[in-house]
């Protein structure tokens, strides 16, 4: 399916009954505004919700809300990125949306068979794929609804969360 004419993130989620899992692989994911404020010395006020609370967070929040779990895992290097240290700093947000987020390093997976890319999968029935270039930008999406990809995916996913540490107990 062509770029153009996947259905959006919001979508996807809006129409997930169960769960939606993402597994993330990247020490880091290309240059962004709120990365390059954070380097800089920006903050969060966590206390001002309106300042740092997205569209993103509430579709989080909304699907949680109708009883989806949105889980989280990031496979990481280990010292982490200054990438990773801002995504861990700012991973408050997706927390507070109610998504469950873990961490593993990468000395901790060796042996687990883990996909090249990064990717969603909802309700172990359709999967989005995300591909990255080597200076972690974004290049294009594509969806599946192979059953077998899917279910490889989840395996994958369910390895990663099984030996990760919950967002709340690990440390960069």
């Amino acid at each position: 399916m062509p770029q153009n004419e996947l259905p959006s993130f919001a979508e996807l989620l809006a129409s997930a009954q169960r769960s939606a899992v993402h597994l993330e692989l990247r020490d880091a994911y290309g240059d962004n505004p709120r990365f390059a404020a954070w380097r800089e010395g920006h903050r969060t006020d966590w206390d001002d919700r309106a300042s740092w609370w997205q569209g993103f967070h509430e579709h989080i929040a909304q699907a949680v809300r109708r009883g989806v779990a949105v889980r989280r895992a990031r496979v990481i290097s280990e010292p982490v990125s200054e990438y990773i240290q801002w995504e861990h700093y700012v991973t408050r947000s997706n927390v507070e949306a109610g998504e469950e987020v873990r961490w593993l390093p990468r000395r901790l997976a060796t042996d687990l068979l883990l996909p090249p890319n990064d990717f969603w999968v909802f309700d172990e029935r359709l999967t989005r794929i995300h591909h990255f270039a080597g200076d972690g930008s974004h290049v294009v999406d594509e969806l599946s609804s192979d059953p077998e990809l899917t279910k490889q995916l989840s395996s994958a996913f369910e390895s990663v969360w099984e030996r990760a540490t919950p967002h709340v107990a690990y440390e960069v």
